[in-house]
């Protein structure tokens, strides 16, 4: 494939700025919605920013780390950008979607690249009735929360909150407890991608739940849904022998 109008995007940290202006300068600059490719400068939110903002135009995205955290980016380099982009090896990644019913009875939904999760809004412990594809697998679990995670986001708080990493090509889906208090040894479930979720918050009223799809957050929900949106494709570029699949791989190795 071969790319010809390169797009660029970046923070506002100087370090991406100033890679902005190279950039530009060097290899041109063209509008977003002609571009053939998506160059994003920052870190990993950009990244996801990035993904979240063209996730209708099933544009390739190549990201460069000028950010802090750069797990989703390839290595900063300013020369043989057309080269790079041109040997770069894509990843194609389907987003979760999430469905809420929230306590005035409005419906609102969202997709997540990296994970839908529900959290506790206050001091008490959140009740949460699991099912999956319509029949009901744990009653009750008390918790600080509760996410589903896919395999591009199971290395980011999927992974803090203990749960398992899950390489791309698994068609795996990772459920994972956020502080489970009741049963306390409960670590969650692998679970296949077309699995459908439902989280009912038990007591809605008195412990309140917010559930967050990526940087998208609806408080107060008493019911969610959860599927993969197999309909929506997202396109990920990285360096030759660089792909997702090994970085995940590598990630299980790390001490």
């Amino acid at each position: 494939m071969k790319f010809r109008k390169i797009a660029f995007v970046a923070t506002d940290v100087p370090e991406a700025q100033a890679a902005l202006k190279n950039l530009s300068e060097r290899y041109g600059s063209a509008d977003t919605e002609d571009a053939d490719v998506i160059v994003a400068l920052g870190g990993d939110g950009l990244m996801l920013q990035t993904l979240h903002t063209y996730m209708d135009r099933r544009i390739p995205i190549y990201g460069m780390n000028r950010g802090s955290v750069g797990f989703l980016m390839n290595e900063f380099q300013d020369n043989d950008l057309p080269e790079r982009l041109n040997a770069a090896e894509i990843t194609t990644l389907h987003p979760l979607r999430m469905e809420v019913t929230v306590a005035d009875g409005s419906k609102q939904s969202a997709l997540a690249i990296n994970e839908v999760a529900l959290l506790r809004e206050t001091y008490q412990a959140a009740k949460i009735r699991i099912s999956i594809d319509g029949k009901v697998r744990m009653d009750e679990l008390i918790c600080d929360g509760v996410l589903v995670a896919t395999p591009a986001g199971s290395t980011a708080y999927n992974f803090s909150a203990q749960g398992p990493i899950v390489p791309i090509g698994a068609e795996l889906l990772a459920l994972t407890p956020i502080s489970a208090f009741r049963p306390r040894r409960w670590r969650g479930a692998l679970l296949p991608h077309t699995a459908e979720v439902r989280f009912e918050i038990l007591e809605a009223g008195k412990r309140p739940v917010s559930c967050v799809a990526d940087h998208s957050e609806v408080r107060n929900v008493t019911d969610v849904h959860i599927s993969e949106e197999r309909s929506v494709e997202l396109l990920m570029m990285f360096d030759e022998g660089h792909s997702l699949d090994e970085r995940i791989l590598r990630e299980q190795f790390l001490p």
